[in-house]
């Protein structure tokens, strides 16, 4: 019997790849036969005749759009020189990691066994079909010149020699900045540039368009200083020739404001390095060993700016910072080229990216405490998550500004968080949360803000236009610690011990709200001192928009004040505790997980209603499953009963609801096993993305043994059900943690002010 392929269902199967190799498990579906027969013979055909009719419709039904090809013919291999094609091919693969780590991008590695420029631009060529873009590599000068120059021309693809202009990108960015950092001009400065291979020239090329004047410029090669007088010189070459009656590097350097080396190690002096101008910028990118030691070079002067391409130093001039982003602008545009307006594009995003607050996880990753914008700190960190979309973004947007992009993009906020997704950097719940956030700021109580992380969190809100910081604590401690911290958070702080007038008020509202709880005035003054209920008064009473607390406090301890000052929202009995996982399965909420210790069947339907409610909140639609040891009645015991009635009553109250219960978890999470064994089931058909717990024990232990052996990312404990936005940290949480909380609080607010519209 033959299979019978509908050409709808073999062009859904090829349309819309998902970018990544096929690995061990497919990025399609390819369980049985038939869908053989789409991935191959006889279904294959239906794309292929497409793409025969429309050539462009490569990028609909294939991974051409997100496969670059990595090409080297092994003539300039790292600093080892011409040692041929096969030895080069470790460099191509590593290249290959770096493009999929940092950017997505699928790469095949190419080695080329030819040292004819003109035969290598034909082979290259010739696998314009196969890829949506062109890395070229370690391929020596001056022939490189000629290669990446027709292959531009001739090819409507991508195009780019990484060694020239990867390096000429990352160090324009870092000059830039060092400019800043020394106050001067980059039309005004000395150049001196030793070397006068690819890299060297493509760095000039690219100071030059950045506004360096071509007069102030001295290069040298191997024979010295490049003169006009020198007999035979290339065109790349002569173009930096002087006039000057020099020939030496020595000669050079003197008032120098720039050196740039991309030569070979230890050919520059102490002495040489003393001559130059004050406040000298020293790019020695010589690598393994730099034109002069660092060590050597910062004992010589206290004055210098300097950067090298080693990762042991700061200001490393690493191409990884450019090459993976551009090319995926690049690709994202469908770019026919990357052009002058993208490589500017990408070194003013590098320049204005370091200027940003960076994030703990980079401080962490390098061992330090926190970087800072400076003469130490001129260009990112090659493992910030926030390159992808900075750089990449800015990179798409010049493509479509010069007009060699073929498609665009509408929405530049939702392709951040797309490039953002796809490394893993940011996830896309939480970065919908912080966009959300930007558009109408809050004022975010923190209560524990004699507490570093605290402070650092604030920052990042206040620098990142996320929300308007409040900070309560002691003022003498908070502005030491802001100082130590080398921070620069400018915000409203509040030590509730000096403010007598505003705690007598607070104290009268608290008694009103507690009387007949027993509470008095004087208990009222006392409790106004501790900074939980000072910041949930401050909530109440529309001095402040949410509060956030309990990095260093436990929970029951945090929600007290704000239950009972603030309360529950109105029709409900209680609130409840939710955290987001993700893992590579998809993203998931787990409810009760920190609150409720034994719920009845009442507060198990109060805490289904919140929870659908939040999900809905966060953007995905409920479908969820009440979990319990027990499969639809299949035993008995307290907990099977309880989850069962919850879920009757909450599908009467509220028939749109996806729900089923009693269910075990295994059962919840495995769709085809739960269609196939009970069919009958609202959850049949449908992927669970919900998880209700029966009580605290359970929902506790299951997402932490998630955390720990699921290799999942959580965001929470997210509060559910207060009158107004209160949200209690997990002990110990981070600093982005925080701020991700922050985020969430923000955007709850919103939505609290609008209900009251």
């Amino acid at each position: 019997m033959s299979l019978k392929i509908r050409k709808k269902d073999a062009l859904d199967f090829h349309s819309e790849p998902i970018p990544g190799k096929i690995e061990v498990t497919p990025t399609k579906p390819l369980a049985t036969q038939h869908d053989l027969a789409l991935a191959y013979s006889p279904g294959v055909a239906e794309p292929c005749l497409e793409i025969a009719e429309d050539k462009e419709k490569v990028y609909k039904y294939t991974a051409k759009g997100n496969l670059v090809g990595v090409i080297s013919n092994g003539t300039a291999v790292l600093g080892l020189g011409n040692i041929g094609p096969e030895a080069s091919k470790p460099v191509m693969e590593g290249k290959g990691v770096l493009f999929k780590k940092f950017a997505g991008i699928d790469v095949f590695d190419i080695e080329i066994n030819e040292e004819d420029p003109d035969e290598f631009i034909k082979i290259v060529k010739s696998l314009e079909p196969t890829f949506g873009g062109i890395n070229l590599e370690d391929i020596k000068a001056p022939e490189s010149f000629k290669i990446e120059g027709q292959l531009r021309e001739q090819m409507n693809i991508p195009v780019m020699h990484d060694d020239q202009h990867g390096t000429a990108i990352i160090s324009s960015a870092a000059l830039l900045n060092a400019l800043e950092v020394v106050d001067k001009k980059i039309s005004e400065i000395k150049i001196v540039v030793n070397g006068a291979g690819g890299a060297a020239i493509a760095c000039t090329d690219l100071y030059v368009k950045m506004g360096a004047t071509r007069e102030n410029i001295v290069m040298l090669d191997s024979k010295g200083v490049i003169r006009k007088d020198r007999e035979n010189l290339d065109a790349m070459k002569g173009k930096y020739a002087t006039e000057r009656d020099i020939s030496t590097i020595s000669e050079a350097v003197k008032g120098a404001d720039m050196f740039l080396g991309l030569s070979m190690g230890n050919v520059l002096s102490p002495d040489d390095l003393l001559s130059m101008a004050d406040n000298p910028i020293v790019f020695a990118l010589a690598n393994p060993d730099p034109e002069i030691a660092y060590d050597l070079a910062m004992s010589t002067r206290d004055d210098i700016v300097m950067a090298t391409g080693r990762s042991d130093h700061p200001n490393q001039v690493n191409n990884v910072l450019g090459f993976p982003y551009i090319f995926r602008g690049a690709l994202d545009v469908r770019a026919t080229s990357i052009n002058e307006e993208m490589k500017l594009a990408a070194v003013k995003a590098l320049a204005e990216m370091t200027k940003l607050p960076v994030p703990e996880i980079v401080s962490k990753a390098y061992g330090e405490k926190s970087i800072k914008f400076g003469k130490d700190y001129l260009i990112p960190k090659p493992l910030d998550p926030r390159l992808i979309a900075n750089i990449s973004s800015a990179v798409a947007k010049a493509a479509m500004d010069s007009g060699v992009a073929k498609t665009t993009i509408d929405n530049w906020e939702e392709y951040k968080i797309e490039l953002e997704e796809r490394v893993g950097a940011e996830k896309r719940i939480i970065s919908r949360i912080i966009s959300a956030a930007k558009k109408n700021p809050k004022r975010i109580v923190f209560a524990e803000a004699d507490e570093e992380k605290i402070l650092k969190a604030a920052q990042l809100v206040a620098d990142e236009k996320v929300g308007i910081p409040i900070l309560l604590g002691n003022e003498k401690k908070i502005k030491r610690l802001i100082g130590e911290l080398n921070l620069d958070l400018d915000c409203t702080i509040i030590d509730p011990f000096y403010q007598e007038e505003k705690v007598d008020v607070f104290a009268k509202i608290y008694f009103e709200k507690r009387k007949r709880k027993g509470a008095t005035v004087q208990e009222g003054r006392h409790q106004m001192l501790d900074r939980n209920y000072y910041g949930a008064m401050m909530v109440e009473t529309g001095e402040a928009d949410a509060l956030i607390s309990g990095l260093n406090s436990d929970y029951p301890n945090t929600i007290r004040p704000a239950l009972q000052i603030i309360g529950v929202e109105e029709g409900l009995t209680r609130v409840a505790g939710m955290y987001i996982v993700r893992n590579k399965k998809g993203t998931f909420f787990l409810a009760d997980t920190t609150v409720n210790v034994n719920p009845n069947v009442e507060g198990l339907v109060n805490i289904i209603e919140l929870t659908h409610r939040a999900v809905k909140f966060f953007g995905f639609e409920p479908k969820m499953a009440m979990l319990s040891y027990s499969n639809f009645g299949s035993a008995k015991g307290d907990v099977p009963s309880k989850t069962a009635k919850a879920v009757q009553i909450a599908k009467e109250k509220w028939p749109e609801m996806i729900i089923d219960g009693d269910i075990q978890a295994n059962l919840a999470m495995n769709k085809k096993m739960l269609e196939k064994t009970y069919p009958f089931s609202d959850l049949a058909g449908h992927q669970v993305n919900t998880l209700i717990f029966p009580n605290l024990s359970s929902g506790n232990i299951a997402y932490k043994l998630l955390m720990e052996i699921g290799a999942s990312e959580a965001i929470g404990p997210i509060l559910m059900g207060m009158q107004k936005p209160v949200h209690v940290l997990q002990t110990g949480s981070s600093v982005r943690e925080i701020y991700n909380m922050a985020a969430i609080a923000v955007v709850d607010a919103q939505a609290t002010a609008n209900k009251k519209k």
